[in-house]
C-alpha cells in the first residue's frame, strides 16, 4: 500500500482552470477576486463581512489586534491546539491563559474557563477541535456576564453547525484557515468573518500594512495619490490566484464535508467493538465536519509505540496536539505546571489522529484498520 498521509487536498481541473485564468488576467493580486471570494465566502457562512488573508496563522493575528486590548490582558484560550491560537494572543503583547478540555470532545471546558477569568480578563478564543463545535451557549453566557470579547478559531470547522446556524455567527471575530489539509484549500490561506462593522473595517487596514487609501483630505484637495497609516499592520495579502481556487473549492465544499462524515461513519462502525480504543463523541445539537478523526488507546497500548508501528505500515497517523504549554518556549517563558490540565494531559499521552480526507478510498480505510487491529496484537500487554 502507498502511504496514505493524514489529510491531503483535493485539486480537480476546475480549479487549476479557474487559477490558470487569473493567472492569464491582468490582476495577480489585489484585485477583484479577492472581493470575490470574501463574498462567496458571506454568503455560504451567513454573515455580513469578511477579510481574506495569506494564512489562518495571519487571520488569528489581526483578530486579535483589531479588539485593541490593553497591553498585557489576558485572553483564555485551550492549550489542546496548533501552536498558532496562542502564539497571536503574544504578537499583540497580551497573555495567553489556559484553560483544560472536555474529556468527551476535546473542547475547551466551559467551567474551567470561569475558574480562570480574573479582572484582567479581556476575551475568550475557543478551538471548534477535530470539526465539532464548542459548547457555544455556555462560553457565550460566561462572556456576557464578564463583558468578553469571543474569538472562534474555527479553523478545523468551516461548515460546522451549532443548533442549526453555521459557525461564524457567534463569536465577534470567527477565523477559518485554508491550508491543504482544511477542508477546502487555497494553498495557504485564511479569513476572518463578523458581523461587526467596526472591526471588519480595522481588519480590512490590518491585513494591508495598516494603510488606509481614503485619505485625500490629509493632503489637499482631492489628492488621489494619499494613503495613511492608521495601525501597524503587516502584509497579510492574499493573492487573486489564491482566491480562485477558493471560489472553485467553496462550490464542493458540501460535498467535501459529506465525504467527510461517510469516512467517520465507517470508522465508527469498523472500530465500535475494538475494546482498547475510545472513539469520538459527537453532541447532538452540532453538525461535525470532521477535520480530524482522533481515537484515544487505553493503558495497554503505548501510543508511541502504535504511532511508530502504523507509520512503518506506510500510514500517516499524527498526534493531535502536543499542549502548548509543553513547547520549549511557553516552557521558558510561562513556567506552566502540566498538572493544572488532567485531561489535556490525559487525552495528550493517548490519542492518535487517524488518516481522512475526501480522496480516502474504502480499500484505504480498511487497510487502516487492519492496520490498527494488527498493531493491537502486536502491542497488547
Amino acid at each position: 500500500m502507498d502511504f496514505i498521509p493524514y489529510g491531503t487536498q483535493w485539486i480537480d481541473e476546475d480549479d487549476i482552470n479557474e487559477v490558470v485564468s487569473v493567472l492569464k488576467s491582468d490582476w495577480i493580486t489585489t484585485g477583484p477576486k479577492i472581493k470575490e471570494f470574501e463574498d462567496a465566502l458571506c454568503a455560504y457562512v451567513g454573515c455580513n463581512y469578511c477579510v481574506a488573508v495569506n494564512s489562518g496563522t495571519s487571520a488569528l493575528d489581526i483578530a486579535v489586534q483589531s479588539l485593541n486590548l490593553p497591553e498585557g490582558s489576558n485572553i483564555i484560550t485551550t492549550p489542546f491546539t496548533f501552536v498558532a491560537t496562542s502564539n497571536a494572543i503574544i504578537y499583540n503583547g497580551l497573555k495567553p491563559v489556559f484553560a483544560d478540555i472536555c474529556g468527551d470532545t476535546f473542547n475547551i471546558d466551559p467551567e474551567d474557563i470561569r475558574r480562570k477569568i480574573t479582572e484582567d480578563t479581556k476575551a475568550i478564543i475557543y478551538v471548534d477541535y477535530a470539526g465539532q463545535p464548542c459548547d457555544i451557549k455556555a462560553i457565550r453566557e460566561i462572556a456576557d456576564e464578564f463583558d468578553l470579547y469571543l474569538i472562534e478559531d474555527a479553523c478545523h470547522a468551516i461548515g460546522a453547525e451549532y443548533d442549526g446556524i453555521k459557525i461564524g455567527n457567534f463569536a465577534d471575530l470567527t477565523i477559518f484557515s485554508f491550508h491543504p489539509v482544511k477542508h477546502i484549500t487555497t494553498g495557504e490561506g485564511g479569513a476572518v468573518v463578523t458581523n461587526d462593522e467596526g472591526l471588519y473595517e480595522r481588519l480590512s487596514l490590518l491585513r494591508s500594512h495598516g494603510i488606509d487609501k481614503d485619505a485625500q483630505n490629509r493632503y489637499g484637495p482631492d489628492a488621489s495619490w494619499a494613503y495613511d497609516m492608521k495601525y501597524l499592520g503587516r502584509n497579510y495579502r492574499i493573492t487573486d490566484f489564491q482566491a480562485a481556487l477558493g471560489i472553485s473549492q467553496l462550490k464542493k465544499l458540501g460535498w467535501f464535508i459529506d465525504k467527510r462524515n461517510e469516512l467517520a461513519l465507517r470508522y465508527q462502525e469498523i472500530l465500535r467493538d475494538v475494546d482498547v480504543v475510545t472513539l469520538p463523541e459527537v453532541k447532538d445539537n452540532v453538525r461535525h465536519v470532521w477535520h480530524l478523526y482522533t481515537i484515544l488507546l487505553d493503558g495497554s497500548i503505548d501510543r508511541d509505540e502504535f504511532f511508530k508501528y502504523m507509520r512503518n505500515a506506510n500510514i500517516g497517523v499524527n498526534l493531535h496536539y502536543i499542549p502548548v504549554y509543553r513547547h520549549s518556549y511557553y516552557v521558558e517563558k510561562f513556567g506552566i505546571d502540566a498538572e493544572e490540565f488532567p485531561v489535556t494531559e490525559d487525552v495528550f499521552k493517548r490519542i492518535i489522529t487517524l488518516p481522512m480526507f475526501p480522496r480516502m478510498s474504502e480499500q484505504q480505510v480498511e487497510y487502516v484498520v487492519t492496520s490498527i487491529s494488527q498493531a493491537i496484537d502486536h502491542l497488547k500487554k
